[in-house]
């Protein structure tokens, strides 16, 4: 009896990737979603009184829905990453002296991190979910924060690190989620490409112009 035909399904069209993170296209590349990047400029602030998860969803959906709007009839992704420690809520420092207070706030302790997913089908649907995952810092001393900031690393990423660069260093302890402290949680989008019924990855490595299966 000859082996069952695998179907092979077709993205005809790349994924759009709402963001220009480009760790959160590395992390789809990894695995080999095809897709297109399409930035969308808009005030990643917070609400007065807004909970984390409200606001990271929020601004998700925000980003997922300008970009549907000049993309019709694409599969659309868009994220938003936060860092809460202490009941405060830490984005991406604008300058050294910012970064630098951020780490001082993260040594010795744990923090959360959140990021909002949400995902918009070739119909219009919007799919939305949240990853939380706890991180431990070592305690860091003066002059490593110092040397880190300096490094240039800490700028343009929540909480000020970057887990998949220098400050594995200080990290002790991560529960939860990896690929969602570096920025996109990749159970969160397998669960949504399941739910919208989209193709699997090519697990080819290079998603520019590979199937999925």
């Amino acid at each position: 009896m000859s082996a069952p035909r695998i179907r092979r399904v077709r993205w005809y069209r790349p994924l759009v990737l709402a963001s220009s993170s480009p760790r959160r296209r590395e992390l789809l590349e990894r695995v080999g979603v095809p897709l297109e990047v399409q930035p969308v400029r808009l005030e990643e602030s917070f609400r007065r009184g807004e909970s984390a998860r409200r606001g990271v969803l929020r601004l998700a959906h925000e980003k997922a829905a300008a970009v549907a709007r000049q993309r019709p009839h694409r599969v659309v992704l868009a994220a938003d990453t936060i860092v809460l420690v202490d009941g405060l809520l830490l984005g991406k420092p604008r300058d050294e002296r910012q970064a630098r207070a951020m780490l001082r706030r993260l040594s010795d302790r744990w923090h959360q991190v959140l990021t909002g997913v949400v995902l918009v089908d070739a119909d219009g649907t919007p799919r939305e979910a949240v990853s939380r995952t706890r991180v431990r810092f070592a305690a860091l001393g003066a002059k490593e924060i110092r040397r880190y900031v300096a490094s240039g690393e800490p700028f343009d990423k929540a909480g000020g690190y970057a887990l998949q660069g220098a400050a594995s260093w200080f990290v002790l302890q991560v529960h939860g989620s990896v690929t969602n402290v570096i920025g996109l949680p990749l159970e969160c989008v397998r669960e949504l490409f399941a739910d919208a019924r989209l193709p699997i990855p090519s697990f080819a490595g290079d998603a520019s112009s590979r199937d999925a299966r």
